[in-house]
């Protein structure tokens, strides 16, 4: 926001120099009866006040135009200074280049993901995203707040390389705005997450999105359980919700602790995290194909775990049938760790 009133500032302050010289030269060809050359000459000199002196005597009444022209003019060139001053010495035209630059760079962006508010479960969604190699923009009311972030002056690391800061792709402003969404590129994105921290927000921002791309993958963050209907009718594909399931994990901490541990595994909650990974049938190998899971031996061969399956039809085969052999539609869900997922990449996955 803040930038935006500064370039409204130089634009103003452009239009009105602009305005001068058209009014200056106006009344000098009216009234003392110029050419449109030697008007402009005389507007100039007099706007700058160099005092070349006059082409010929004024008359009375050129004599008042330039009198006033002149008082009108001392505000508008302390204005325009001003302005100027402000992009020079502070450092405005730098911003506004690299806020160019960064709009030029997410219009060339397709298929990514939109992160809408970056609080603490935004920031979290933004992390894993990029870890996993998802192109991501961020939008955000608070400039200042992203300005740190990208400077590494909050100690966060968001390239996942150990090294704090990193490169944020940004659009500052209300992501309730149709304007700022489609600032974002969400007609050619992929996904949006919703976590702004009210929850008539995330439902604005949901149907709004929905209307700008009906294929958008919508993740919505609720904090009470009577928003999750109006999300899911706002148009939200999922809704989550961070109070609930944090109560429920400490209380399950209690209950059943191992099981938690090995969730928090999963989660990359715990040092030594596993990862879940999944493969369609179509991104398997072309000779793979057709194998039943038994024939794949996929954890003899790489160490990982066919935990679960999902049909084409939607049904969910948790542990399937070692006889069962994957079909078109089909998705093949993986447990292991970091090594064990990147052998299955490189045996499996089709190139």
């Amino acid at each position: 926001m803040l930038k935006r009133v500064n370039v409204n500032r130089l634009i103003l302050a452009c239009a009105l120099t602009l305005l001068s010289l058209v009014v200056g030269m106006a009344g000098f060809m009216t009234i003392e009866h110029y050419k449109a050359t030697d008007a402009f000459y005389m507007t100039v000199i007099t706007v700058s006040t160099v005092g070349f002196g006059e082409l010929h005597p004024l008359s009375e009444t050129g004599r008042l135009f330039v009198a006033f022209f002149i008082l009108y003019n001392l505000v508008v060139v302390a204005y325009l200074v001003s302005v100027l001053s402000t992009f020079i010495f502070d450092g405005e035209l730098r911003k506004l280049f690299k806020m160019y630059r960064t709009d030029q760079e997410i219009k060339r962006f397709s298929g990514h993901i939109i992160v809408c508010g970056f609080g603490r479960n935004g920031r979290k969604a933004f992390q894993e995203l990029r870890l996993n190699g998802a192109s991501v923009v961020v939008v955000e009311q608070d400039e200042q707040l992203m300005r740190d972030l990208s400077a590494g002056r909050t100690g966060e690391d968001y390239d996942g390389d150990g090294v704090a800061g990193g490169q944020i792709f940004t659009v500052v402003g209300d992501a309730t705005h149709d304007l700022i969404l489609q600032q974002a590129g969400v007609t050619r994105a992929s996904a949006l997450i919703t976590a702004l921290p009210k929850d008539a927000d995330n439902v604005f921002v949901a149907l709004s999105a929905r209307a700008l791309n009906p294929r958008l993958k919508i993740i919505a963050r609720a904090s009470y359980k009577t928003s999750e209907s109006k999300l899911l009718s706002a148009g939200a594909d999922s809704v989550v919700m961070p109070d609930e399931i944090g109560g429920s994990h400490m209380a399950n901490l209690v209950v059943r602790p191992e099981v938690i541990r090995f969730l928090d595994l999963i989660s990359g909650l715990s040092v030594d995290k596993l990862r879940l990974e999944e493969i369609t049938f179509d991104q398997l190998r072309q000779d793979l194909r057709g194998r039943s899971i038994r024939e794949l031996d996929v954890r003899s061969i790489t160490g990982a775990t066919i935990i679960g399956l999902r049909q084409a039809n939607g049904a969910l085969l948790v542990s399937p049938p070692v006889d069962y052999v994957p079909a078109s539609g089909d998705v093949l869900l993986l447990l292991g760790s970091e090594d064990q997922i990147e052998k299955f990449e490189v045996q499996f996955r089709q190139l």
